[in-house]
């Protein structure tokens, strides 16, 4: 059985890098905030059964959206830090969850990914024993440092690559991984991490390169060109 698919966005980050008077996540962009092209991205993939979204405690820009989704919304309240976000919005679904179901987990500020992408990311994972993540290759060239910021040595590209999200993993791993990792205080930055921790190897999955992460200021100008690009093909 293929089972369900359920998408996990953690919100409850504050942005500081970005500087603004409110998280990255409610910031304006083409017309709506971030979060709202993020959930309509998610709410279009056909095996998307429902949307969990965690939001930090005391959040007082959500309420002034205007959401209106074709998929079932959930909210919860986020955690100190990505991972306890992603792990209270994976709890709360403990109880409604099948073996066979999964959780795609997804950046609030990843506004243009590509429906196209995520579907190819499902069927990709779809037979895998825990699951993958859209990535992209390195295409610069990598220097490993030292501590005083002087090259150590060149590292070989071929084999880096650059995580990004969606990253769909199997339901009851995911939420066991991420336990796990929280119990015994992992440094844990992306929900691959947790799984690898498990002794598991995710699967790779070529994403495209403009399904940026918005965390410098800069990064809204190209959000919205790439968005427009998008919407005039």
């Amino acid at each position: 059985m293929a089972g369900q698919y359920w998408v996990i966005i953690p919100a409850a980050g504050i942005g500081k890098r970005m500087q603004t008077d409110r998280p990255k996540q409610y910031l304006p962009l083409a017309g709506k905030t971030v979060i709202q092209h993020t959930l309509e991205k998610l709410a279009a993939v056909p095996q998307v059964t429902g949307i969990v979204v965690a939001l930090g405690a005391g959040d007082r820009y959500w309420d002034e959206l205007e959401i209106n989704l074709s998929r079932p919304l959930k909210i919860v309240e986020g955690g100190q830090e990505r991972v306890h976000s992603v792990f209270n919005a994976a709890s709360s679904m403990a109880e409604e969850l099948d073996q066979d179901d999964w959780f795609l987990v997804h950046d609030a500020a990843r506004p243009c990914v590509r429906v196209t992408d995520i579907i190819r990311l499902i069927d990709a994972v779809k037979e895998h024993d825990c699951g993958g993540l859209l990535a992209t290759r390195a295409s610069d060239t990598l220097k490993l440092s030292t501590s005083k910021q002087i090259i150590d040595k060149t590292i070989d590209r071929s084999q880096i690559w650059h995580a990004l999200t969606p990253q769909c993993f199997r339901a009851p791993l995911l939420l066991k991984a991420l336990k796990k990792g929280i119990t015994n205080s992992d440094v844990i930055t992306d929900e691959s991490s947790a799984v690898e921790a498990m002794g598991y190897q995710p699967l790779l999955v070529q994403g495209r390169s403009d399904n940026l992460k918005i965390t410098q200021a800069e990064d809204i100008a190209l959000a919205e060109f790439y968005l427009h690009r998008e919407m005039q093909r």
